[in-house]
C-alpha cells in the first residue's frame, strides 16, 4: 500500500530509541523527510545517522516549555514545511494515586500532557499552511484501562486523550487528523531491562501503525485512540 508519505516532512520527538525511533524509521522508510529529537545529543545524532543521511537530529529536552517551538522552527528551516507531527515523551515514574504529591503529579502533567499540547500548537500553523496534516500522539493503553501503580501516567494520559478528542473535532475541517497511538508492552530496551515477561510487541510493527495513522489513506481516521497491545485492554470501548 502506498501511504502517500513520499516527500512529506515529519517531526518525531523522543525518537533516539524505543517506540519513537521505530516510528521515525517507519516514516523514513515511506519516503518522508524526518526530523528527530531527544535530549541526548550523541544518541540522537547516532540514531539520525542510522536512519538515513537526510534525517535531521534535533537535540533538546522536549519537556522544556520552549522546546516545541524550537523543534518545529528547526524542522521547517531545514525542510521548508511540516506535514506530520509524532509527539512522544518518556513515561513518568510509578506511584499510587493516593500517595501522589503535587510536585510528582505536576511533573507527569508537564511531560505527558502539556508537552504534546505545546507541540501541536507549534506545528498547527505549518500544517494549516500546507493544507494537509497528520498528528499522532504516542501515549499508552492506560488511556483505555488504567494501569495499577502508574497513577501519574493514568492521570496525565487520560487528560491528553480528553484534550485530543476535542481538538480533533476542531481540526477536521482543516484537513488535519489527530489520533493517539496507545501501546502496551513492546520489546524496547526499557522493558527488557525491567525484566518484564509475557507477550511483547515488536517496536518496528508499532512504528508502522504510527506511519499508517499519519498516511494519506488514514485521512478519515481522526479522534481515535488506537491501542496496540495484543488484546491486553479488556474494555469494550
Amino acid at each position: 500500500m502506498d501511504l502517500g508519505l513520499e516527500g512529506k516532512v515529519a517531526l518525531v520527538t523522543a525518537a533516539s530509541k524505543g517506540l519513537g525511533k521505530a516510528s521515525a524509521a517507519a516514516l523514513a522508510a515511506e519516503g518522508a523527510l524526518v526530523a528527530i529529537n531527544s535530549r541526548d545529543p550523541d544518541r540522537i545524532r547516532a540514531t539520525a545517522a542510522e536512519l538515513g543521511s537526510d534525517v535531521l537530529a534535533l537535540p533538546d529536552d522536549v519537556t522544556d516549555p520552549g522546546a516545541p517551538a524550537r523543534l518545529v522552527e528547526a524542522t521547517v528551516e531545514r525542510f521548508g514545511e511540516l506535514h506530520v507531527l509524532v509527539a512522544n515523551a518518556g513515561g513518568p515514574p510509578k506511584g499510587r494515586a493516593v500517595d501522589l504529591d503535587d510536585a510528582t503529579l505536576m511533573a507527569a502533567l508537564e511531560a505527558n500532557l502539556l508537552t504534546s499540547i505545546r507541540l501541536v500548537r507549534a506545528a498547527l500553523p505549518h500544517l494549516r499552511s500546507a493544507g494537509w496534516g497528520r498528528i499522532c500522539l504516542i501515549t499508552s493503553n492506560s488511556v483505555k484501562q488504567p494501569i495499577p501503580d502508574l497513577a501519574t501516567s493514568n492521570t496525565a494520559r487520560a487528560g491528553l486523550w480528553g484534550w485530543a478528542k476535542t481538538a480533533a473535532q476542531e481540526l477536521v475541517e482543516d484537513g488535519i487528523t489527530l489520533n493517539l497511538a496507545c501501546p502496551g508492552l513492546h520489546r524496547t530496551q526499557r522493558v527488557v531491562d525491567a525484566g518484564l515477561a509475557g507477550r511483547l510487541g515488536v517496536p518496528a510493527d508499532f512504528g508502522r501503525v504510527v506511519a499508517f495513522l499519519c498516511s494519506e489513506p488514514a485521512g478519515f481516521i481522526s479522534g481515535a485512540a488506537l491501542q496496540v497491545d495484543g488484546a491486553s485492554t479488556l474494555g469494550l470501548l
